[in-house]
C-alpha cells in the first residue's frame, strides 16, 4: 500500500472518529439535560404548615418528599426545653423551683441569652418573666402592678422567659435539619422569625415583607412597609403595635424594660434585624425595642455583622425609617 493511500485512510478514520465523538457528546449532553429536567420535576418545593410555640409555622423547601414528621420532631425538642406553656419543659421545671438536668440545646440558648444580655447592658434579659406577667403580657394575667410590686420583682428574678429567642432558635433548628438533608433552597418561618437559603420557587431571592407598624391588636393588618429580597440569612422582627392595651388613657406595650421594670415608652415601633443565625436576630430585635432608636444605632455601629430596618415615629408623629447601609 502506498504512503499516500495509507495517509488518506488515516485521515478517513480520524474523520469518522471525530464524527462519532461529536455525536456521542451531543447524545450525552441531551441525556444530561433530560436528567436535570427530571430532577427538577422530582424536587418540587414542599410546603408545610402547623402550630408551635403558641404561633404558626410555614416552611417551604425543595425536596422530593415531605419532611413534616422530622420537622415537627425537631420543633418538639425545642418546645420541651423552652415552652412555659409545656409543664414538662425544662424552663417550666426551673420556674417551679426544680433543678432539672440541662441539655446541650438548653445551654446553647442560655449562653447566647447571657451574651446578648451583656452586650446590651441588660436590655435583653430572660429573667424578665415575673415582670411581663405582672403587667398582664405573660402566661398569667394580673392587675397592673404598683410601684412597690415592680421594685420587689426587680429584686426577685428567679423565673426564665425564652419567648424572645425560642422562635428564632426553632427556625435555626429546622434550617439545620434541612441543610443536613442536602437541601439548599428553603424558607423557614415561625411566628415571623425567618431563615432563608438559596432561591424561592420563582428561582429568585426570597421576598420577605416587613409589616407596617400600625395598631393592630387583632393581627389582621396585611400592609407592608417594605419588601426585602433575601437569601442565605436570618431575619426577626419585634414590635409594639400588636400586643398592647390602654388603661387610664395611657398605652402600655408588651415590651418590658428589664432594667426599670416598666413598659418601654419611646418612638421605636418596630425593629427588624438580619443576622447569620435567627436566634441572634430574634434576641437583638427584642433588645432594640427596649433600647430605642438612638441606642440601637449605637449598638449596630459596633456590630457590622448585624443589619437592621427600624421603623419609628418622627417629631411630627409620622412613620419614619432608619436602615443599615447594607440594606439601602
Amino acid at each position: 500500500m502506498s504512503t499516500d493511500r495509507r495517509q488518506r485512510l488515516k485521515l478517513l478514520w480520524q474523520g469518522v472518529f471525530l464524527a462519532l465523538l461529536i455525536v456521542g457528546t451531543i447524545f450525552v449532553a441531551r441525556h444530561r439535560e433530560e436528567d436535570v429536567k427530571k430532577v427538577q420535576v422530582e424536587t418540587a418545593y414542599q410546603e408545610e404548615q402547623g402550630f408551635v410555640f403558641g404561633t404558626v409555622y410555614n416552611i417551604k423547601y425543595q425536596y422530593n418528599g415531605s419532611l413534616k414528621k422530622e420537622i415537627e420532631a425537631e420543633l418538639q425538642k425545642v418546645d420541651n426545653e423552652f415552652s412555659m406553656f409545656n409543664e414538662h419543659s425544662t424552663v417550666a421545671a426551673i420556674n417551679r423551683g426544680e433543678q432539672p438536668q440541662r441539655s446541650k440545646m438548653f445551654e446553647e440558648v442560655y449562653q447566647l441569652a447571657q451574651q446578648v444580655n451583656k452586650d446590651t447592658d441588660g436590655a435583653f434579659d430572660i429573667t424578665v418573666a415575673p415582670l411581663v406577667n405582672a403587667w398582664g403580657f405573660g402566661f398569667k394575667n394580673k392587675q397592673m402592678p404598683t410601684p412597690q410590686q415592680v421594685d420587689s420583682l426587680l429584686q426577685i428574678r428567679s423565673q426564665m422567659d425564652f419567648a424572645a429567642i425560642a422562635k428564632g432558635y426553632g427556625s435555626d433548628v429546622v434550617a439545620r435539619l434541612l441543610r443536613a438533608k442536602g437541601i439548599h433552597n428553603f424558607m423557614v418561618e415561625i411566628g415571623g422569625e425567618i431563615v432563608v437559603a438559596g432561591k424561592s420557587p420563582s428561582n429568585q431571592a426570597w421576598r420577605i415583607g416587613v409589616t407596617q407598624p400600625t395598631e393592630d391588636s387583632l393581627a389582621v393588618n396585611e400592609d407592608y412597609q417594605t419588601v426585602l429580597q433575601l437569601t442565605d440569612i436570618s431575619m426577626a422582627t419585634s414590635g409594639n403595635y400588636r400586643n398592647f392595651y390602654y388603661q387610664g388613657g395611657k398605652k402600655y406595650a408588651h415590651t418590658i424594660d428589664p432594667r426599670t421594670g416598666y413598659p418601654v415608652q419611646h418612638s421605636l415601633l418596630s425593629a427588624t434585624v438580619l443576622a447569620k443565625d435567627c436566634a441572634v436576630a430574634d434576641a437583638y430585635a427584642t433588645s432594640f425595642m427596649v433600647l430605642g432608636l438612638d441606642k440601637s444605632k449605637e449598638l449596630l455601629a459596633r456590630h457590622p455583622e448585624l443589619k437592621a430596618y427600624l421603623i419609628y415615629t418622627d417629631a411630627d408623629g409620622n412613620l419614619a425609617v432608619w436602615q443599615s447601609d447594607g440594606l439601602k
